[in-house]
């Protein structure tokens, strides 16, 4: 199946905890069906120490959900 979904474009989520959410798409994963879409499905990351971060921190990323789930919007 064709997938004409492509990286700016605006979808809608139509199935999941996200259901009904608006957003962009980030980034597509072609050889695992997912795309990334901003503002949905987010997830807390723990981030090491480092030199440029000394302190380490917790960021909220976009995890990547299923093509199945999310269509163009109108």
């Amino acid at each position: 199946m064709a997938n004409k979904l492509k990286k700016g474009n605006e979808v809608v989520v139509i199935a999941g905890d996200h259901k009904g959410s608006k957003g962009k798409i980030l980034e597509v994963l072609r050889e695992k069906n997912r795309v990334l879409v901003e503002g949905v499905n987010l997830v807390k990351k723990h981030e090491r120490k480092t030199q440029d971060n000394p302190q380490g921190s917790i960021v909220e990323r976009e995890a990547s959900i299923h093509l199945s789930n999310v269509k163009k919007a109108s």
